[in-house]
């Protein structure tokens, strides 16, 4: 007896190739479509997950010919692959390269657009398969769906799709947030709307979910009866650059603690999903924002600063008041820390600890998972003086990889206990590299795969948790001067103090 090839399950060590299609990319001009985006297009095209006609169209404004866009990106891609550069596949990739001049108001360069997306139908076969991702400022998002609907771009017709990819920040607070995903739902079905959140491509992101599930080791002790405390840091040790008019009067709340790590705090919390389907961990993620909380006294749980003038990493640098572009009077804040609850049975009186920064001493995003005191230790107080709590910590970047902190033996006669780590690096496990963010969620947009993306309901809790925290800081003034190299203003380090903790310098 014979079995159906058809009915086999799917090998999942296969690679997932997208099928017909292309991509239309808004602001294709912008420092995060030649730094990321336009190189995670070609690594995909030389692992070979694209099709052969996959097609390209960059939109903006600027008076180029297709072959001048091509120029552009051929430059950007070189110096930002992750792969090897190679010329037979960008000149594969590159015959299917096209630019539409103009700007969002423009009707015109709407129907050029038209005309150029039926065209590739018929020369490249994309089957009227298009993603138009919106690499745009959150205030243009409006015009250009509407502009999408308008020339009948967004209708999906004889069995194609149309799918529309949205960069962060998804508005400034709940009301916006509220109004820009009701512009966006009524134009595309919740299903073809793919928020980007980066970090959740990450590979040590998603390994949070792998290691909480896929061994039974952890998940005895993650729970409030042996979890101390969480820390969440994103730290960097560069300023703004070039960023002032995106990130003056956004500030590193928005920017970076009301997606990056509420979306990590969750995935850290949740309940295990029924399998791994967007639904099914949009669901379990919904839970854990539903019950989170900022303490009564906001005050007493959040911290904010701003960067001074001083040294970093041995070189004098301007503070945040003297950055080009930057209004000398601004209360943004370039530091944030938040003090958050989870009010459910698994995580009750455990607090979560968020952070982020610029110009503190050094890069790192991480995630530290600190358990209680042994309850008792029958040793003497001196054999225990350099020991700490265990804790387990995820490395995201830039040293990707894992740490367990615990106590040992010190060789040697006396009794004496000190901490040690264990170490697990990908670099050095993993002979293949991991892939960057942007080619594994390019590549789900592609195959209609939503797992990594944010619901617009997630975006609306992460909002409504962060709203009450911002509303006050706006009545209280100006942030708190830090020193470039530190590790942000007294008030973050009070802030845990007070509870008898304090921060990880990691």
């Amino acid at each position: 007896m014979t079995t159906n090839p058809l009915r086999q399950p799917q090998d999942r060590r296969l690679p997932r190739i997208a099928g017909p299609c292309s991509m239309v990319v808004f602001g294709v001009t912008g420092d995060l479509s030649r730094k990321k985006v336009m190189p995670a297009i070609y690594d995909l095209a030389n692992r070979g997950l694209l099709p052969p006609g996959f097609s390209l169209v960059g939109f903006a404004r600027r008076d180029w010919e297709d072959q001048d866009f091509a120029a552009i990106i051929h430059d950007s891609v070189r110096e930002h692959a992750r792969t090897e550069f190679r010329e037979e596949v960008w000149q594969q990739l590159s015959e299917g390269f096209r630019f539409v001049p103009g700007d969002f108001s423009d009707d015109v360069a709407f129907d050029h657009l038209r005309r150029t997306i039926e065209e590739l139908d018929e020369s490249r076969g994309t089957g009227g398969n298009h993603a138009f991702y919106l690499s745009i400022p959150p205030r243009f998002f409006g015009d250009v769906v509407r502009q999408l609907k308008e020339h009948g771009l967004a209708d999906n017709t004889g069995g194609s799709w149309r799918r529309v990819v949205v960069e962060k920040p998804f508005g400034h607070d709940l009301e916006s947030a509220q109004e820009l995903n009701a512009v966006i739902d009524e134009v595309f079905p919740s299903g073809s709307v793919f928020r980007i959140d980066h970090y959740l491509g990450k590979e040590t992101v998603q390994n949070i979910l792998a290691l909480r599930f896929a061994n039974t080791m952890f998940e005895p002790v993650w729970n409030a009866n042996y979890v101390d405390h969480v820390q969440i840091t994103m730290a960097e040790d560069i300023g703004i650059g070039s960023r002032a008019g995106y990130y003056d009067g956004i500030g590193a709340a928005r920017d970076v603690i009301q997606n990056h790590l509420m979306q990590l705090m969750a995935l850290v919390a949740m309940e295990e999903p029924a399998s791994f389907t967007a639904d099914a961990l949009r669901i379990e993620k919904l839970k854990v924002l539903s019950s989170v909380v900022v303490p009564q006294r906001v005050d007493l749980a959040s911290a904010r600063g701003q960067y001074t003038a001083g040294w970093s990493g041995g070189v004098e640098v301007p503070g945040y008041l003297e950055e080009e572009g930057i209004d000398p009077d601004s209360a943004t804040e370039t530091f944030a820390a938040l003090k958050l609850e989870v009010q459910n049975r698994r995580w009750a009186g455990v607090p979560f600890y968020l952070r982020t920064g610029k110009r503190l001493g050094r890069r790192v995003t991480e995630v530290a998972i600190v358990f209680e005191r042994a309850p008792h230790l029958p040793f003497a107080d001196h054999s225990t003086e350099e020991l700490t709590q265990n804790a387990l910590v995820f490395r995201i970047q830039p040293d990707e990889g894992m740490t367990v902190r615990f106590g040992s033996k010190v060789p040697g006669t006396a009794m004496e206990i000190r901490d040690v780590t264990m170490d697990f690096a990908y670099g050095g496990t993993f002979t293949e590299r991991s892939p960057e963010a942007y080619e594994r969620l390019i590549l789900d947009v592609l195959l209609g795969d939503p797992p990594l993306f944010p619901r617009h309901e997630e975006v609306e809790l992460s909002w409504k948790i962060l709203d009450p925290v911002l509303e006050r800081w706006a009545r209280k003034g100006k942030p708190e001067p830090y020193s470039p190299g530190s590790w942000g203003p007294e008030s973050a380090m009070a802030m845990l103090e007070r509870d008898g903790r304090a921060w990880r310098r990691p």
